[in-house]
């Protein structure tokens, strides 16, 4: 009877390990470096190496001097296993005060070994890592032009053979046109070409990278390009979804680089409902998302609250209604159907 009872209990065992392993691919889906491989951009539409749709869902850095401390192992491996996301972004401002700017002032050395490091976490996490050159006060992307082709022929030179890396060189342009933001793109982009032929490349567009409209009337002519869109739900609503879709008529492809379900401030009001329309929106037309921002600030689009000390072992209600619904969202998505 010992004997039998024994067994029944290592069925048991067995049968559980299978249907917890069961759940955790059915979250992560195929979506990751390790089943998608290289991806590429294929009828306007991001694409894993099979020529497939891919739907990257993920969330950005805070500015990198001051979210240094999340970019580790332990958080990004976190972020991909209980956030579920497949995508993170490593948001390098380059403009500010002191220590806050790449090319103002900032430690170079340490802010561009923060993201390769992010690359490599990334990688072991089996997540895609965009390197974000976040232009913001600086608005014009060719005002510091000859510090992004350094960076970014260091970068690609670096990460040329790897599968997960996406280039952003432009995060919200302001205050200038297409015309200006693609001279800069026409110099930028062989600068990266030269190094990883087929890498994927973002591109901002006018407005706070909301005018992917503008650019989809006259577009860069490279291969592997998708173009950067920014909402934040309780602000921007049915007018710029209206826009995107002209966009996407046009025939170019967008990528959503960074949202909020906030107000554009980033505090304040926040739109749930708005939020999902959205994400129904990029859902229904193969447009990959990433929010903004995984810190602990003050701002309502923060993903952890205030008081979450912790860069490990993260539980729900350390995160905040962003980070929450960001979760939830991820999860409805990415189960495979």
């Amino acid at each position: 009877m010992r004997k039998v009872l024994v067994l029944l209990a290592v069925l048991l065992l067995l049968c559980s390990c299978g249907s917890s392993k069961q759940k955790t691919e059915s979250f992560d889906g195929k979506d990751r470096p390790s089943s998608r491989g290289d991806l590429q951009v294929v009828d306007s539409k991001l694409c894993g190496e099979d020529g497939e749709p891919i739907i990257l869902r993920g969330i950005s850095t805070y500015g990198l001097p001051m979210a240094e401390r999340y970019v580790n192992q332990d958080t990004v491996s976190e972020i991909s296993s209980k956030m579920g996301a497949n995508v993170i972004r490593y948001a390098m401002y380059t403009y500010g005060v002191g220590v806050v700017g790449y090319c103002t002032g900032g430690d170079k050395a340490r802010l561009k070994q923060t993201v390769e490091n992010g690359v490599e976490y990334a990688k072991n996490a089996d997540m895609y890592a965009i390197i974000d050159w976040h232009i913001l006060d600086d608005g014009d992307p060719n005002k510091f032009v000859e510090e992004a082709k350094f960076f970014f022929d260091e970068e690609s030179a670096k990460f040329k053979d790897y599968n997960n890396v996406i280039y952003e060189i432009c995060n919200e342009p302001n205050g200038v046109d297409w015309p200006t933001i693609k001279q800069y793109a026409e110099v930028i982009i062989p600068v990266i070409r030269n190094n990883d032929p087929n890498a994927v490349i973002l591109v901002g567009t006018p407005d706070w990278s909301q005018g992917v409209d503008v650019a989809s009337e006259d577009p860069l002519d490279f291969d592997n390009l998708l173009y950067s869109l920014h909402f934040y739900a309780a602000t921007h609503n049915t007018a710029l979804r209206d826009r995107a879709k002209k966009a996407l008529d046009n025939g170019i492809g967008i990528f959503v680089t960074e949202f909020g379900i906030t107000a554009s401030s980033g505090t304040g009001q926040v739109s749930i409902e708005e939020s999902d329309n959205w994400i129904s929106f990029l859902e229904e037309n193969k447009v990959s998302y990433v929010m903004w921002e995984f810190s602990k600030t003050a701002e309502a689009s923060a993903a952890l609250k205030p008081d979450c000390l912790k860069t490990k072992d993260f539980e729900r209600d350390d995160f905040s209604q962003a980070g929450q619904w960001l979760m939830d969202t991820i999860a409805k998505y990415s189960v495979e159907k």
